[in-house]
């Protein structure tokens, strides 16, 4: 077995894992608000089929409270996996999507 270095960066996981993704979405005046659809995208890059998740629809996207949301992904192959969060609706054209990236690295247990 192989032994890599265990390097921390912000926003790097080991396969194998469940993370949590968190989307904010708030008013013009920055007050926490709800849009009227909240959909979450995510996909391993490049080349991952894209997972579309809506709340409501979908039980994995949960709100926490007002203007608050979350995923839990299960990230089960190593690589620059991204997410975004885009709400639609009630809060107005304000709301854009929220997009940002993790990465996983291989497990030597796994």
């Amino acid at each position: 077995m192989t032994h890599r270095p265990l390097v921390t960066l912000a926003n790097s996981y080991l396969e194998g894992n469940v993370i949590r993704v968190t989307g904010t979405f708030t008013d013009a005046t920055g007050v926490a608000a709800d849009p009227t659809t909240v959909t979450v995208r995510y996909f391993i890059d490049p080349g991952g089929a894209v997972t579309t998740l809506v709340y409501v629809t979908d039980a994995e996207v949960v709100k926490d409270s007002t203007g608050v949301y979350h995923v839990d992904i299960a990230i089960s192959t190593p690589g620059k996996w991204r997410y975004g969060f885009a709400g639609t609706g009630a809060v107005g054209s304000l709301i854009t999507n929220q997009e940002a990236y993790f990465v996983v690295a291989p497990s030597d247990l796994i």
